[in-house]
């Protein structure tokens, strides 16, 4: 079984659309749909948190029951993550490493550290 340690983000794009491609859904992807069924999919992962406190969110991957429905909705999340990216013709990796660099630069850890705030309020 693949892991994050052993599979690259190419190859789990190519995956989803070696998978898309052969069910012919090359024409509903498109990013518009795409960004909806994203948002559509965290709304089925926050479902598992609502009405729970803090302490219950942390604890509910203990259950494997709730582990397995949360795993299943995270990867509906990533997999539109990703198709996304794919359509999009957006490097997954170079997105994310130049917020990185963005967010070091709004949240400095002097400043941020141990704190919520947003940036402009630190």
């Amino acid at each position: 079984m693949n892991t994050d340690t052993d599979t690259t983000l190419r190859e789990l794009k190519e995956r989803i659309r070696a998978f898309s491609q052969a069910r012919d859904w090359e024409q509903f992807h498109v990013p518009k749909n795409l960004a909806m069924a994203l948002a559509a999919e965290v709304g089925e992962l926050m479902e598992s948190f609502l009405w729970i406190d803090a302490e219950e969110s942390r604890l509910l991957c203990d259950d494997p029951v709730k582990r397995a429905e949360v795993e299943e909705e995270l990867a509906d999340v990533l997999i539109y993550t990703l198709r996304f990216a794919d359509v999009a013709g957006l490097d997954a990796t170079k997105a994310i490493m130049k917020k990185m660099a963005r967010n070091e630069e709004r949240y400095p850890v002097e400043k941020a550290k141990g704190s919520s705030a947003k940036y402009d309020e630190l």
